[in-house]
């Protein structure tokens, strides 16, 4: 493939079709129609195209698609839940920008018990050696014997965000569930499945964020 004359052979290097000349085969690509993808990522899959050592990747789930599509954003191999695909330059940007505050909301299982104290500490930011994170809502779900399960929205994405606040309390991720990406939650999606988003909820993303924070999500 070439991109305005240059040939690249990464098969994740984004491309403008309205500005870019993109030529495969000797012959130019015409701009696709916008495509907009949820998917319901299992632990274990890779979020990326090929895995030089064979692994299972988000694209083995997606076969049946006819169009090429890209993850906004990713999620850890260790890591399930709502993980967006699509071939919209614009709207990936818009959600994956830290600048526009665009809520996700994870599910996690603690391996200790965690105070009141430590959750508002989530909440009102840990330190990182990458610095200190932004405020968080978060949400006791429950206790076990010894574990909590809590819910917590942010609005940055970092390398392993979650996993690194709730280390920064002395405890671990057991488990850990992207459940929502602003408003869009997981309802009844089933695992390794996927949908197409529908307009109003490419309309809802859109309008997610915004500099100040504006679309946090509130727990129910």
């Amino acid at each position: 493939m070439k991109v305005n004359g240059k040939t690249v052979r990464d098969p994740e290097h984004w491309v403008d079709l309205d500005r870019d000349q993109v030529v495969l085969d000797g012959r130019p690509l015409q701009a696709e129609k916008k495509i907009h993808i949820l998917l319901y990522k299992p632990k274990g899959h890779l979020t990326t195209f090929k895995d030089p050592d064979g692994r299972a990747t988000v694209y083995d789930l997606m076969q049946r698609l006819d169009q090429w599509v890209f993850p906004v954003g990713r999620l850890d191999q260790d890591t399930s839940g709502l993980l967006i695909m699509t071939n919209d330059t614009d709207f990936a940007e818009h959600v994956t920008n830290p600048e526009h505050h665009v809520p996700k909301t994870y599910l996690v299982k603690c391996s200790t018990l965690l105070t009141d104290e430590q959750l508002e500490r989530l909440r009102n930011g840990v330190e990182l050696r990458d610095g200190p994170t932004r405020p968080a809502q978060v949400k006791r779900v429950r206790d076990s014997s010894n574990k909590t399960f809590f819910e917590i929205t942010i609005t940055e994405g970092r390398n392993r965000q979650v996993r690194r606040m709730v280390e920064a309390l002395e405890s671990k991720v057991l488990k850990l569930v992207r459940v929502a990406i602003g408003p869009i939650r997981i309802n009844s999606l089933n695992i390794g499945h996927w949908r197409v988003l529908t307009g109003e909820e490419v309309r809802l993303l859109r309008k997610c964020g915004g500099r100040r924070g504006a679309g946090m999500l509130r727990p129910a």
